[in-house]
């Protein structure tokens, strides 16, 4: 795997602060060996849940946003590792996999590009590298029926998640054919037209493809869909929406009942769970907003469609610890840790 760094013991300790009397998740964490082979050790280990980063920002540049998507996994990774083992999460069910490093693409699209149009024509283009290694190392965790928890990066990654899970459970025969369901946390569609991949036109690729079955959106903002796009939307029976002016500001559900409703519309089959951190109240991204869903929600979010999906991943994207206009916000890494803690508790305890 060209672009994928695996780590080692001495990887995971160097990032968590051991105390005497204390017992950390990096001290419990499961990682390759040296000497084995990974999608041996995957199929082979007894966690269940594979772990791995994809810090890349291709997908924002290539939809002519502002980077940094790529900052989030490294300070995600700190504050994780440096939660507790415990009776709640003990941290041995996971296998921390690695993360991606595409710094060699994007060094030469960043000294070589002519103009601002080429560079973002090269960012698109160079996202079907990512689309194909990711898709292959996800393929392998989903075919040995792990759950893969994946940080990104930008939305763009959906795509090759969405279809390396459906190929994977296919070939563990887990599903008829090669196709998934999926439900977005996000305050924006995911489905622009397919006029080269970014990070806002994932899940119409997938599903042109044939990877998405139903897809359901919770919290879409009003202000921010192209009216061509909702029509697409209102004219296809398999994608379904809550928006957010519907939750909280109308009141025709309240939060926890339309997440309900989304695991209902996708309960046929198994289900990926995304969440775009830019819908979440000032969670540094991209698209940072003012008025959003609370960490609170967010929680919520992750924790009823952990107990009531047949889950599929996990998928956390579009935050940022660091974007490229300068704008820092170092707690996205621990907001980010607390909604992959709260998705493997539930699950495990929903396993027990």
């Amino acid at each position: 795997m060209k672009h994928f760094k695996f780590y080692s013991k001495e990887d995971i300790l160097s990032l968590t602060r051991i105390h005497r009397y204390e017992t950390k998740t990096g001290e419990r964490i499961q990682y390759i060996k040296p000497g084995q082979e990974w999608p041996e050790v995957i199929e082979e280990s007894a966690a269940k849940y594979v772990l791995l980063g994809i810090p890349e920002d291709f997908g924002v540049k290539g939809n002519n946003g502002i980077g940094g998507t790529d900052t989030a996994w490294l300070s995600f990774l700190h504050a994780f590792l440096n939660t507790q083992s415990n009776d709640f999460m003990s941290g041995e069910n996971i296998l921390l996999l690695g993360h991606f490093d595409f710094g060699d693409i994007k060094f030469l699209i960043e000294n070589n590009a002519y103009n601002d149009e080429e560079k973002i024509n090269a960012y698109q283009h160079a996202i079907n590298i990512i689309d194909d290694e990711v898709e292959s190392i996800i393929k392998v965790i989903a075919s040995a029926k792990k759950i893969p928890i994946v940080i990104g990066g930008g939305h763009n990654n959906a795509y090759p998640i969405i279809k390396g899970v459906a190929k994977g459970l296919y070939k563990a025969e887990a599903i008829p054919l090669s196709q998934i369901n999926c439900i977005n946390l996000d305050a924006h569609s995911g489905y622009a037209v397919t006029n080269g991949r970014h990070n806002d036109n994932a899940f119409r690729y997938a599903e042109e493809d044939g990877y998405l079955g139903k897809y359901c959106l919770v919290g879409l903002h009003e202000n921010y869909i192209a009216q061509s796009i909702l029509m697409d939307i209102h004219n296809n029976p398999f994608v379904d929406y809550i928006t957010y002016e519907d939750i909280f500001l109308h009141e025709r559900k309240n939060f926890i009942q339309a997440v309900a409703h989304a695991t209902g519309f996708t309960e046929d089959s198994y289900t990926g769970i995304d969440i775009d951190l830019s819908c979440i109240e000032d969670t540094l991204s991209n698209n940072l907003t003012p008025n959003g869903i609370s960490t609170l929600h967010a929680r919520k979010f992750v924790t009823f469609t952990a107990q009531d999906a047949k889950v599929a991943y996990l998928h956390i994207c579009e935050g940022a610890t660091q974007l490229a206009d300068g704008r820092k916000n170092d707690a996205t890494g621990k907001l980010i840790s607390y909604l992959v803690s709260d998705f493997i508790k539930e699950l495990s305890q929903e396993q027990r």
